[in-house]
């Protein structure tokens, strides 16, 4: 369904860090990384799309958060959903909603929200049973 995922960074070594850490977690591999051009991508092993990807507004403008918008990143467990909130919020991430049960959405929704350093709000869930 999804080609890409493309999050605007303004800050590219400081976001390659804290997303870096996160697609560690998350068992993804970096696919590219560009410094002179500020952007890069992470895929899962062995599977081209779809890709992760951080870097600077193409039209040059400042990056800004979207009202309204979020990326949730899938996790294979709650226990790395626990990790990746814990490891964003130690990379100077935002809390926007601890690791926990989400039944609004179904009965096995796990998930935690966050905020990356340029104010992107990002979730990392799980949707298996316990």
């Amino acid at each position: 369904m999804l080609s890409h995922v493309f999050i605007g960074v303004n800050r590219f070594d400081e976001a390659f860090v804290f997303y870096a850490g996160l697609a560690e977690l998350l068992q993804l591999e970096l696919k590219f990384c560009d410094t002179k051009d500020e952007w890069a991508g992470w895929v899962k092993p062995g599977v081209p799309r779809p890709l992760l990807v951080i870097g600077r507004a193409f039209d040059g403008n400042p990056a800004t958060p979207g009202n309204g918008q979020m990326t949730a990143l899938l996790a294979p467990s709650r226990a790395i959903v626990e990790r990746c909130y814990e490891a964003a919020l130690a990379a100077g991430g935002r809390c926007e909603g601890p690791p926990g049960l989400r039944p609004q959405y179904h009965a096995h929704c796990y998930g935690a929200y966050f905020r990356d350093l340029e104010r992107n709000k990002l979730c990392v869930c799980c949707h298996e049973a316990k």
